[in-house]
């Protein structure tokens, strides 16, 4: 489904100034749809069409009451045939209410149309829409919820809604069902709903509230002080021993200065128990990789001992390899134990497998250059480790025998690790310039125990393939499925 932007763009001439007005009035009227219970569409004029078509941009539905609508109508064009209120308030700039039919469901809804404007233009027709009340009584909480939804509504038409100032919204962040607490120019509580009550009663306060600042009840918050000031929302949370509450204050304006106020409360105790459990989690996670990466470089240091003091040959050689496929792993977890979750960035590993890689063609006296390019991606710990061994083997292969002694390029020798991520396979490529792979040379049949590991672990434990050819060198690439993981 196209966004905001998009149909904006394809059907509107907004400016970018007045689709950001909008798409903050979108960030918060979840709040407004649960005040009116009723559903809320966005209506701005096609481009062209003087007024007479409108693109819906936006719709949203009550948490607090049933929707009048099923289906999704937002991207749907519309005529003033089908919509006459929406297009009279836009030519009136002014409040229009009546009466639609609901054609989906085949009954009539109340229909109340609010122009949008930003400063002294008018942007859009918001309508609330909800089904006809007929000898019902609202009670008081529906009757103060609709209070407040007429009041943002005042604010909306005279452009002093959404506030200019204001962030979208938390994930977390109270709504109305939470509890609202409605308030007075002078920041005393005019009514609290049924839940609100309950999350205050969680804090410890049973007494009467009404009349009361929330300062005054023993609740340290300097939210609605500052949403006050500022003429602006506000939010903090307010923590006690066995409780934390969320709240957020949204002030009433009226020619600019304040009239009062909206306190949206929510219990948020279990979240917050449940990040601190995963920043604790994380951090152990991190920990543990910090360990297993010691682990591995105390073993990378007994086996470089261990070669420095074996004479010449196989075993001095075995013993290094060996060292530098540890190394490989533990470079793996140190990058682990410093992220978050787990997951790594490849370019920073394949930067750090070069380097390794460039020592060993700096000891066998070849001075080749080495380069990185293309973007590799975050990848799971389960992917990069066993990719990281298979990496080291490839340069060092490289490294050791591309360039053999006497061998010369008029550019000099150089190794190009180019790296390519599409979401749903990483491909990764090493070219070098050197001498190339022998003819006739299949990695299935090598004897080298090195690029057996590689393909080993590409076949096994990554579900990829590796292939080898020559062209200007010697090129082997890797290709690993990577959307599934």
């Amino acid at each position: 489904m196209a966004t905001m932007a998009e149909l904006a763009r394809i059907h509107t001439r907004l400016a970018e100034p007045d689709l950001a007005h909008l798409q903050r009035l979108a960030a918060d009227w979840g709040m407004l749809s649960d005040f009116c219970f009723a559903d809320l569409l966005l209506f701005v004029p096609v481009a062209g069409s003087q007024g007479g078509r409108f693109v819906v941009l936006g719709q949203i539905r009550p948490t607090t009451s049933q929707t009048l609508y099923r289906e999704d109508l937002v991207g749907r064009i519309i005529d003033e045939v089908e919509r006459p209120f929406v297009a009279r308030a836009w030519r009136l700039r002014e409040i229009v209410e009546g009466e639609v039919m609901v054609t989906s469901r085949g009954e009539r809804a109340r229909l109340q149309c609010f122009p949008v404007r930003r400063d002294d233009r008018l942007l859009a027709v918001m309508t609330r829409e909800s089904a006809p009340t007929v000898g019902r009584r609202p009670g008081e909480l529906e009757r103060v919820y609709v209070e407040t939804f007429d009041r943002f509504a005042r604010m909306i038409v005279s452009g002093e809604f959404p506030f200019a100032l204001d962030e979208a919204p938390a994930q977390d962040a109270p709504r109305v069902a939470d509890g609202a607490v409605i308030l007075d120019p002078g920041g005393r509580v005019e009514y609290a709903s049924p839940n609100a009550v309950n999350a205050l009663h969680r804090m410890g306060l049973y007494s009467n509230i009404e009349g009361m600042r929330l300062d005054e009840l023993g609740i340290a918050t300097n939210a609605v002080d500052r949403a006050f000031l500022t003429r602006s929302p506000a939010s903090e949370e307010i923590e006690r021993p066995d409780v934390i509450v969320a709240l957020r204050c949204l002030p009433f304006l009226e020619a600019g200065k304040v009239t009062g106020g909206v306190v949206l409360l929510r219990d948020v105790s279990d979240l917050r128990r449940r990040d601190r459990l995963l920043v604790t989690m994380d951090a152990t996670i991190r920990e543990v990789h910090h360990r297993v990466k010691n682990n591995l470089q105390t073993i990378s240091s007994l086996l470089r001992l261990q070669a420095r003091r074996e004479p010449a040959g196989s075993g001095r050689t075995a013993l290094r390899e060996a060292e530098r496929r540890i190394r490989s792993i533990a470079l793996i977890h140190e990058i682990l134990s410093r992220e978050t979750g787990d997951s790594v960035d490849l370019n920073e590993i394949v930067v750090q497998l070069v380097r390794v890689a460039e020592e060993g063609v700096f000891t066998a006296g070849a001075p080749a250059r080495f380069r990185v390019d293309g973007d590799g991606g975050v990848l799971p710990a389960d992917v990069a480790t066993p990719l990281g061994v298979v990496l080291t083997e490839l340069l060092t292969n490289a490294a050791e025998h591309a360039f053999p002694e006497g061998w010369s390029q008029p550019e000099g020798p150089h190794v190009q690790v180019s790296l390519h991520n599409t979401g749903d396979e990483l491909v990764v490529r090493v070219h070098d310039n050197g001498v190339g792979w022998p003819e006739g040379f299949d990695i299935a049949g090598t004897k080298s125990l090195g690029l057996s590991i590689a393909r080993s672990l590409v076949v096994s434990q990554l579900n990829g393939t590796l292939e080898t050819r020559n062209d200007g060198g010697a090129i082997s690439e890797l290709r690993i499925p990577i959307r599934d993981r």
